[in-house]
């Protein structure tokens, strides 16, 4: 199993065999593509899933650092929440090895209307119902793709 997250089309594409079984409608950073700590931009180039976070939470439910809080986000709040689940990269190339520390995480949003456009602070957002069938099929140490 394999993610592809292609940033010109704000699309992630799982792929098993080479075969495409899912396409999803993502957002990432706003500030475009970039490594850089502090930037709040989206990483490029390969990528594992690290950790996978929220087992059994509820769909749109918030998590702070990585806690769930009990509390489900709105699409009326501006804050960029961390919401359903979360799958946590780890960088494999030189210039994403930050990836981990700068807390880039594959997760759901509240903000789902703005899906489909660069919107993020530098993870990569998706639908509370995408990230729980994504979360579902993939394994951690799953390999991960972004392209710029």
């Amino acid at each position: 199993m394999q993610i592809r997250i292609h940033v010109p089309s704000q699309t992630l594409d799982l792929i098993d065999g080479g075969e495409v079984l899912r396409c999803y409608v993502t957002s990432t950073s706003r500030f475009g593509p970039g490594t850089e700590p502090g930037s709040n931009k989206t990483p490029t180039g390969r990528f594992r899933v690290a950790e996978k976070v929220g087992d059994g939470a509820v769909p749109g439910e918030i998590f702070i650092a990585r806690v769930p809080t009990g509390k489900i986000g709105q699409e009326s709040d501006e804050k960029d929440h961390v919401q359903t689940r979360i799958l946590w990269l780890d960088g494999l190339d030189a210039d994403n090895a930050n990836t981990h520390d700068r807390y880039i995480y594959i997760h759901g949003t509240n903000a789902e209307s703005r899906l489909g456009t660069p919107a993020s602070y530098g993870c990569v957002r998706m639908g509370n119902k995408d990230i729980i069938d994504l979360y579902a099929r993939v394994p951690v140490g799953a390999a991960v793709e972004i392209i710029a």
